[in-house]
């Protein structure tokens, strides 16, 4: 059987069982990522998927698991980061006479409302002492394109700060909101 009439079998096999699974263990909604994510490992990986219908539905499980695992290590990061973001304020940030454990919250509060590539501009450059020509090479973009970047995450992050609100998501370009 060609590579893509296995894996198309494998995912209606697998599938439904798959994101019960999920389900179970994380929210809905975020199940059809982690189902995503196994059949992306099983199709780079088709050569490894047992034959037998069983222990394939297994490995489909093996996979899901550590795909959770990972995820929730990267949430876990994720929010070390902010409490870390939180402790390490720029005096800018903090206004006079305000209460510093007040500030750290608030700090955090933003930080998490900040897109993912705000907070890598944004933690490259303060946090890990990267110059905006090396920040850039680790992104893989311009430095004028990080300077760009870096302005506008500034910018969110004050406006955060200034207008404490908890929008539903944060947008996954880094766009304004």
């Amino acid at each position: 059987m060609p590579d893509e009439d296995r894996f198309q079998a494998l995912f209606r096999a697998a599938y439904p069982d798959l994101v019960r699974f999920v389900e179970r263990r994380l929210h809905p909604l975020a199940a059809e990522d982690v189902v995503a994510e196994v059949f992306v490992v099983a199709w780079r990986r088709l050569e490894e998927v047992p034959a037998d219908h069983g222990r394939a539905r297994a490995w489909l499980f093996g996979v899901a698991q550590r795909t959770m695992l990972n995820a929730r290590r990267g949430d876990a990061r994720r929010q070390a980061l902010a409490v870390r973001v939180g402790s390490v304020l720029p005096a800018d940030v903090v206004p006079d006479g305000s209460d510093q454990v007040v500030s750290q919250v608030d700090l955090a509060r933003a930080w998490c409302l900040l897109s993912p590539a705000d907070q890598e501009a944004l933690t490259l450059t303060a946090l890990d002492g990267l110059t905006t020509v090396e920040a850039a090479g680790v992104l893989g973009i311009s430095r004028t394109a990080l300077s760009l970047r870096l302005v506008r995450a500034r910018r969110r992050l004050r406006v955060h700060l200034d207008h404490p609100a908890t929008p539903k998501t944060a947008p996954a370009d880094g766009g304004p909101r």
